[in-house]
């Protein structure tokens, strides 16, 4: 089960550093294959996927409500925790609805068919147990970085524009 958040986690992680572009619709059979898919996928998913979100971003969003309010009583944290999830948990609702459609325009119906036999398998099984594990793993690797990264690019965008005659 935890693999079927991880096999979604990344999906969504390419998506995050792919360039988007224009894609036509798939075919009605890789639409009807990546529904097939998401099938094999999906069960518990939303949950598992609103567990991973909360995981990884409740705790700093924590720290930084504790900062700003240190007299904040644990029950107003906890309902704001609560309305967190839930909130996660409807924008997923919403994102695995489109998710289908979006695999049928990058796969074609008979790779859908070879994705969802491989998750049949023992080791398809294995990576959708393992895979959420991973994904955290590399998730709480890249996330520390992700800041440094976006301030090396303004100061390199701001040098260069400097250079070129821009005011910044």
């Amino acid at each position: 089960m935890m693999g079927r958040v991880a096999a979604f986690l990344l999906v969504i992680s390419v998506m995050a550093v792919t360039p988007l572009r224009a894609q036509g619709a798939g075919s009605p059979d890789a639409l009807e294959a990546a529904n097939e898919l998401f099938s094999v996928l999906s069960p518990d998913m939303l949950k598992q996927l609103a567990d991973q979100v909360t995981a990884q971003v409740w705790p700093p969003l924590e720290r930084q409500l504790r900062a700003k309010s240190p007299a904040m009583a644990d029950d107003t944290l906890a309902a704001l925790r609560l309305e967190f999830e839930h909130i996660q948990l409807a924008n997923l609702a919403d994102l695995l609805k489109e998710a289908p459609a979006i695999y049928a325009r990058h796969f074609t119906a008979a790779e859908l068919h070879d994705l969802s036999a491989f998750y049949r398998t023992p080791t398809g099984q294995k990576a959708l147990r393992v895979l959420p594990q991973v994904m955290g793993e590399v998730l709480a690797t890249i996330m520390p970085r992700l800041q440094q990264v976006q301030l090396q690019t303004l100061e390199a965008f701001k040098r260069i524009l400097r250079q070129r005659g821009f005011a910044i």
